[in-house]
């Protein structure tokens, strides 16, 4: 048959089977005594972040010496690796991750393969015609093989500290032939005709990264098969909770929570998820494990279910461990050699970190690496109210301001703009969960009416979720000079003038019913006062009021702020709460004052 062509021949029909999958052969042509497998996972520990605890654990076949030879080499978080033996009576010693040369049966593809995998059989070879237009040579042999310098042989030639390498295949084909041993380049045959049935796949070695379970079975035999495990942090599994609120408007809220499962670490095949609201703090998230001898990054928590058999995984951990590289900054993105890029899904900001700790556990998850899965999760009831919030932030002052360039002027009139009262839902959590950072669809009547953000809230607390602008309550706000003291303070030789503001806001309500009413207003300064029993608080610099970098507004760094400016001045807020009658209105009145020098 020629190579190019998908003709079989006319005698001795090529025969080819599809084989599916790879399979290990063993000592014989591995040349080793270990036949690799996997253990399955059975349980999974999944975080917000893309992290997860893996719980590895099966009954594994032996090999001569008792060991447990894997076929998978994790990429765990440094310190999180721990292998056990999940028999009493045997003992782990050690573990081993490296890489080993092993030998795999795959289907041929090409006539050097079918070639190699059929010594002794016997062909009908046409050769490639040196002439165009001609044929080429035909004649009848028993192949013989292929010259091969074994992997053995490239060591003993080699120098000291060579790199291990695969065996070398040679490019002719020995052939037996009436006239005595042929030697033909592979690349001059043209066809191949098989005068009998052909092997249809080829063994080839190559390089696999392994784990090596070395057990102690004290005086007894080893058997064949001992039952193993190992749990370890990866990143590669996050689940991304949503809600769905339907509110009744008398102050009822169904919810339904719901997660969406995306892996891309290994598959999954009836485990049992363990779903953590909150993220734990990884010390070493960054960094692999040296038991990884992969350049991919794939994060455990003690809240588990007491019937969570993850907590056994530390109880008969081992503390002797080899391993043969050095531990490695996971950059996270990176995909593994011969993989793709990982692709977790979109994060969802908004106080993850401040979460406690709470497990929702799901059985029977079977999910594929690569495939992604929404599956249901709790449904409850909360009772809720519907109130009215208005926030409004701080500017800079007017000294600060005109030391701004245009595009920050333009910026900064954006974020200031016209303030608007939010309609929100106040959910009281008296339920046996928290409510967790996520996406909330909003539903009355089976219409949706806004998505908004729920935020965490504790059993026994509440939570606001945002559902649209209140167009029928009118907002305006004025601020106003009111004094100017030159000389007011005096700090290390420098004097400082104090500025006094004045502000009003003005509500009015254009709805049919009485609403709740929540009105903050932040003021850059130190608050005087306070009217209609509004509630004032006040923060300084040396509060920690602004320790947290990210509570800044985003024109603060527009500015070079003096040292004077966190001796003198602060930030206050006022608050006030009350009930709006329809058609009616309300002044809210405030004084602050600030230095400047």
């Amino acid at each position: 048959m020629r190579s190019h062509s998908s003709t079989l021949g006319t005698m001795g029909l090529l025969s080819i089977g599809i084989v599916v999958g790879t399979v290990w052969v063993g000592a014989a042509c591995a040349g080793g005594p270990e036949t690799p497998v996997n253990m399955p996972v059975k349980e999974v520990t999944v975080f917000k972040d893309g992290h997860a605890f893996v719980l590895h654990e099966g009954a594994a076949a032996t090999d001569a010496e008792g060991r447990v030879v894997l076929d998978y080499l994790p990429a765990p978080v440094l310190g999180t690796f721990w292998p056990y033996s999940a028999d009493p009576k045997v003992k782990l010693t050690a573990v081993t991750a490296g890489r080993r040369r092993a030998t795999l049966k795959r289907t041929a593809l090409a006539i050097p393969e079918l070639l190699e995998g059929n010594v002794g059989a016997k062909v009908r070879i046409r050769e490639t015609s040196p002439k165009e237009g001609k044929e080429g040579d035909v004649y009848e042999g028993t192949i013989l093989g292929i010259p091969t310098r074994s992997a053995e042989e490239l060591a003993r030639t080699s120098p000291p500290g060579a790199e291990e390498r695969l065996a070398e295949k040679g490019a002719v084909l020995l052939l037996k032939t009436a006239d005595g041993v042929r030697v033909l380049p592979i690349a001059r045959v043209d066809s191949v005709t098989f005068l009998g049935a052909p092997a249809s796949d080829v063994a080839a070695e190559e390089f696999r990264n392994s784990l090596t379970l070395r057990l102690d079975w004290g005086r007894a035999k080893p058997e064949k098969t001992a039952k193993v495990g190992m749990v370890y942090l990866q990143r590669g599994l996050r689940w991304i909770p949503n809600y769905r609120v339907e509110i009744d408007g008398k102050g009822k809220a169904h919810l339904k929570l719901q997660a969406t499962l995306i892996n891309e670490l290994a598959d999954l095949v009836d485990v049992k998820a363990n779903l953590v609201i909150g993220v734990p703090t990884f010390a070493f998230q960054e960094t692999l494990d040296p038991m990884s001898l992969q350049q991919a990054v794939a994060q455990l928590s003690s809240y588990f279910r007491r019937d969570a058999r993850t907590a056994y995984a530390f109880s008969n951990a081992i503390m002797s461990q080899s391993a043969r590289m050095t531990e490695q900054r996971a950059p996270a993105e990176e995909p593994p050699p011969g993989g793709r890029a990982m692709d977790l899904g979109p994060e969802i900001s908004g106080g993850r970190k401040n979460e406690d700790l709470y497990v929702f556990t799901v059985e029977h998850i079977t999910l594929r690496k690569g495939e992604r899965m929404v599956l249901p999760v709790a449904e409850y009831d909360l009772a809720y109210k519907d109130v009215y919030c208005l926030d409004l932030p701080f500017g800079p002052p007017p000294e600060a301001r005109q030391r701004m360039d245009n595009q920050h002027q333009l910026e900064l009139a954006r974020l200031m703009a016209a303030p608007k009262v939010m309609h929100n839902l106040r959910l009281a959590n008296k339920s046996d969960y928290p409510l967790t950072t996520a996406p909330a669809l909003i539903v009355r009547d089976g219409r949706p009416l806004a998505q908004g953000l729920m935020k965490y809230a504790a059993v026994g607390a509440t939570a606001d979720l945002e559902v649209t602008a209140a167009v029928d309550i009118a907002v305006e706000r004025k601020d106003n000079e009111s004094g100017r003291t030159p000389n007011a303070a005096t700090w290390h030789g420098s004097n400082f003038d104090r500025i006094d503001l004045a502000g009003k806001i003005h509500l009015t309500s254009y709805k049919d019913r009485p609403v709740e009413v929540e009105v903050v207003r932040h003021v850059l300064g130190l608050l005087d006062s306070a009217g209609q029993e509004g509630v004032i608080e006040q923060l300084t610099w040396a509060e920690g009021g602004w320790a947290d970098a990210e509570a800044l507004p985003p024109w603060w760094n527009w500015y070079g702020w003096a040292p004077w400016w966190y001796q003198f001045n602060g930030m206050g807020r006022s608050t006030w709460k009350f009930t709006l009658q329809p058609g009616k209105s309300i002044d809210l009145e405030y004084k602050w004052h600030y230095f400047w020098g």
